[in-house]
């Protein structure tokens, strides 16, 4: 029953989705009843992401692999394995070439005659051909060594639908339950789907009207038709469309209504975000919030805190109770501890609790760290042959939140579990230690009797120098204090009061190392002192 209504309640909790745009580029938090289940990365640089169609060149074939290095501009060579060709592969190459070649022109595959599917036991150098330039999607980005994992069983993935060229297969998601509605969205998917092209009805799909699945598929096929438009003329390896730019990649396959929150600190992307909204979920616009404060997005809205907690080798959860997590060549292992938990007559009912407990914050570190591969959990031991099935249908549960493709086994009388976890993305490693900001590593810092000093002659310079500004002075929480320290009339802020006839603010500042201050003027630009 407690594992039932555990679920209800995750599945009900609101999401917040804070973005923190920068110069280097674009890092995006998904909250879920406040705590971070989700970090993504999109740097200004990155040129490889999943979904990303191009035409490459065949390297070279390796009929030992049953695979074929392709050339697409990446300094490693990237992987086609014969097992990812898709049974369409010849279908592909015909257009493509045809396209290439001047003589298909449109985009369109109403006419177009599909050619047979090839064998699932083929060998790839009896299919393709070193000659012919190769239409292919991006599978998996660059993880370490490796170069990127190709495709060419392409999809172009909307926010409701998802197309799929050279097929006719229509099929609904498997989140949607509801027969009826199944059914309906089968029959109304039959009846916009262009003519060459299947069709996936998302989750998104469910109780979506028929005009406005049929303006996605217009827009869906426009994109297609900017593919056909770009291969007439670019010479492999070339990108011939990109996935849109992560933010709104996010937005679209995890928006939901129970989104309750959208905050962005950049205005231009703050506009972006809107309209993007504005065609696929208008009644969501008024979510959308532009963040103008002075602390940095990610530190008001507890994001840096919550990574700097979560990313160490230990998580500790409310309880008390922590798991250690190691990564070792072959898989991740997450060993659960109680701590000094149990302290209760009911043994085996506190085990439990620690248990359930630790299967929930162990789905979120698997989604938070974005760790792929074979998983293996080491549980507190249970006798009790109940207690083992609910964990193992807690762990499902809570998993189901989980986009990547994953399989979770039940406990094995050691009590341990496997998870696989699809990787399409390099796993997100973050090194919570810190160099101490204050001596840089040497031990020494300057001695803090003499700060409250230095603070005077910087201040008494800054007075002298624009005697009209409104000044404020950015400190950590600790030298707050001692500045205010003895009471009103007696603080290091009164004296400065009485000694220059200004109010000077003081903004406690948490990031700070304890020897650093900064100066700002009453605009919030900071004053530097020169030298």
């Amino acid at each position: 029953m407690g594992v039932t209504c555990l679920q209800i309640i995750y599945s009900l909790v609101e999401k917040e989705l804070i973005i923190n745009a920068s110069e280097k580029g674009i890092e995006m938090a998904l909250l879920e009843a406040g705590k971070l289940v989700e970090i993504h990365y999109q740097k200004n640089d990155n040129t490889f992401s999943v979904g990303d169609i191009f035409v490459g060149k065949i390297r070279k074939m390796m009929p030992g692999l049953n695979a074929a290095f392709i050339d697409i501009g990446h300094r490693k060579d990237a992987f086609l394995h014969y097992t990812d060709l898709g049974p369409k592969l010849k279908s592909v190459v015909k257009w493509s070439n045809g396209v290439v070649n001047g003589s298909i022109n449109t985009h369109k595959l109403d006419n177009f005659k599909l050619e047979e599917e090839i064998v699932k036991t083929g060998k790839v150098d009896q299919v393709l051909n070193k000659r012919n330039p190769i239409l292919i999607q991006i599978l998996k980005e660059p993880i370490s060594t490796k170069g990127p994992r190709l495709s060419c069983e392409l999809t172009l993935p909307g926010r409701s639908i998802v197309l799929t060229p050279f097929n006719d297969i229509v099929s609904v998601s498997k989140k949607i339950a509801n027969p009826e509605e199944r059914k309906r969205l089968h029959t109304l998917a039959e009846s916009i789907r262009p003519k060459g092209f299947g069709i996936i009805m998302r989750t998104a799909a469910e109780g979506k009207k028929t005009q406005e699945l049929h303006e996605e598929v217009v827009h869906t096929m426009a994109r297609w038709e900017e593919i056909y438009k770009q291969l007439k003329t670019v010479t492999p390896p070339e990108r011939l469309l990109s996935e849109i730019d992560k933010a709104s990649s996010v937005l679209r396959d995890l928006l939901t209504d129970s989104f309750s929150k959208i905050v962005v600190n950049e205005k231009e992307m703050y506009a972006d975000i809107r309209d993007y909204l504005a065609n696929i979920s208008p009644d969501q616009v008024k979510i959308v919030q532009h963040y103008t404060g002075t602390k940095p997005i990610f530190e008001q809205y507890s994001v840096t805190k919550q990574i700097k907690a979560s990313f160490g080798k230990t998580a500790t959860m409310g309880s008390g109770a922590y798991l250690v997590i190691d990564k070792t060549e072959a898989m991740h292992v997450i060993d659960v501890n109680s701590g000094h938990k149990i302290t209760s007559n009911d043994v085996e009912q506190t085990i439990f609790s620690v248990n359930l407990e630790a299967v929930q914050e162990i789905a979120r570190q698997i989604r938070l760290r974005d760790i792929g591969g074979l998983i293996v959990i080491d549980f507190i031991d249970m006798k009790n042959a109940e207690h083992k099935r609910q964990i193992a249908k807690a762990m499902e549960d809570f998993m189901r939140k989980d986009r990547a493709q994953h399989t979770v086994l039940p406990l094995s009388k050691f009590g341990l579990m496997q998870i696989t976890r699809e990787r399409t993305r390099p796993e997100i490693e973050m090194n919570t230690a810190e160099e101490c900001p204050s001596c840089n590593g040497t031990g020494k810092i300057n001695p803090t009797i003499l700060l409250t000093d230095d603070i005077d002659r910087d201040l008494q310079f800054i007075i002298q120098s624009r005697p009209k500004s409104d000044i404020r002075i950015h400190v950590h929480p600790y030298i707050e204090a001692f500045l205010k320290k003895g009471g009103f009339f007696k603080s290091k802020q009164f004296k400065w009061f009485l000694q220059f006839h200004k109010w000077i603010k003081i903004i406690p500042q948490s990031d700070f190392h304890i020897n650093q201050y900064r100066f700002f003027d009453g605009s919030e630009d900071e004053i530097r002192m020169n030298g």
